[in-house]
């Protein structure tokens, strides 16, 4: 292992400075993500709210993103990659403010829609941009380390999300006003996260290539249709996920009473937990392959996720969630990278807005199927069955991903190691 991360580090010195500073932009405003996201149900609980409008918020994000992923990807092929994060980032912020300040629940609703639709223009263009100022044999390693650090960003996030909120209370403060503050914190290290894009450098030869309208619909069939399987495979998960990830605050908050501290330390864990198996995540593709690795990595993801569901103990359900996180989402870099090295550059940024939109759809459409579940069951059968649900669901998608990404139904080539 310290032989590994003395590679990542070497790494990470050879990559462009754009690169860099796409991660430390990436590092801050997934520290404020981190925070926000920790803390935002058990916020809208605070101020009265029902089970059923926590799922309308996030089902509002989920749409808006889903709504907005393509027309931003091609946004982004026309302004260029830095443009289009800027706009999205600081508009996002915004966003992320006034859902700190605001009360009335038709306004968070709306503001709820504009943050998904504003950090569409973010998420579409961060991993081309990568690609584009990354060369083939390092983006394995680079999408690894990226998403790596989009997960220690979440961990400290997430921890001090939970330990502000309750030190907040200890020194006094209403349960709402420390949940607010808090908010009002991450909110501005994502704003912080503006200034290293400011610094980033697009490369006009780059803006030119993606010109709107010559390339994107353009193409042979079987170069579309490789798209399409990207997204097929990105929605079957999606619909799982949007089934208990968004909610997993609310699980341990309802089935073990736990404080908003312990909610933050086992989210920021999981995050940790998943950037160590996304940095190994190469080294089992050098071994494997990229699809067999994928697979691999969800399938061993089911049974922690079937122990989180069914247990009653605090220790196992936290083992369970640590396990299926760091499995499940060790994947993500992987077939980021297997689909940037497999589609043609001009479809990179329409094949990424196509398959974070499928993602998005799944979490639109299971967000108030899932509240609905536990609503009507409690918090033991109800997350029982949403969490049975969902296993059924992944394995639907790994049996998908192995089926149509196999080696020899595309020629997929098993990726060499990174030199």
């Amino acid at each position: 292992m310290k032989a590994y991360l003395l590679e990542c580090v070497n790494n990470y010195k050879r990559y462009k400075y754009n690169v860099k500073m796409a991660i430390a932009a990436n590092l801050l405003t997934q520290i404020g993500m981190g925070i926000f996201m920790t803390l935002y149900n058990l916020y809208l609980r605070e101020l009265g709210y029902s089970e059923l409008t926590n799922g309308n918020v996030i089902a509002m994000t989920a749409l808006a993103q889903t709504i907005f992923l393509v027309p931003a990807g091609f946004l982004s092929d026309m302004w260029g990659r830095r443009k289009a994060m800027l706009a999205g980032a600081a508009l996002a912020a915004i966003t992320l403010l006034g859902r700190s300040f605001f009360e009335g629940e038709m306004v968070l609703i709306i503001l709820a829609f504009g943050s998904g639709a504003f950090m569409a223009f973010i998420q579409v263009s961060m991993i081309p941009w990568l690609a584009e100022n990354s060369n083939e044999k390092e983006r394995v390693h680079l999408f690894s380390f990226h998403f790596a650090v989009m997960m220690a960003a979440n961990v400290i996030g997430n921890l001090s999300g939970g330990v502000l909120s309750d030190l907040f209370t200890y020194m006094g403060l209403e349960s709402l006003t420390s949940l607010r503050i808090t908010l009002i914190i991450g909110s501005l290290f994502f704003l912080a996260g503006l200034l290293p894009l400011f610094f980033m450098r697009e490369e006009n030869h780059l803006v030119e290539k993606r010109s709107l309208g010559k390339i994107q619909w353009k193409g042979k069939g079987n170069q579309w249709k490789l798209v399409f399987l990207f997204v097929g495979a990105q929605l079957i998960i999606g619909i799982g996920s949007g089934l208990v990830v968004p909610y997993l605050n609310l699980y341990f908050a309802d089935r073990f009473q736990t404080s908003h501290s312990a909610i933050g330390l086992i989210l920021s864990l999981g995050q940790g937990a998943t950037a160590i198996a996304m940095i190994i995540g190469p080294a089992i593709v050098n071994r494997m392959g990229e699809v067999k690795a994928v697979v691999l990595l969800q399938l061993l993801s089911l049974p922690f996720l079937i122990l989180t569901g069914i247990t009653t103990n605090l220790y196992l359900a936290v083992i369970g969630f640590l396990f299926r996180q760091a499995l499940m989402n060790a994947g993500n870099p992987i077939q980021m990278a297997l689909m940037m090295r497999k589609v043609p550059d001009d479809k990179k940024g329409i094949a990424n807005s196509l398959s974070q939109m499928a993602f998005s759809f799944g979490w639109a459409t299971m967000g108030p199927v899932s509240t609905y579940i536990v609503a009507a069951y409690g918090s033991y059968w109800g997350y029982s069955i949403v969490f049975a649900i969902t296993g059924c669901i992944y394995l639907i998608g790994a049996i998908y991903f192995l089926m149509v990404f196999r080696e020899k139904s595309i020629g997929i080539k098993k990726q060499p190691a990174a030199v």
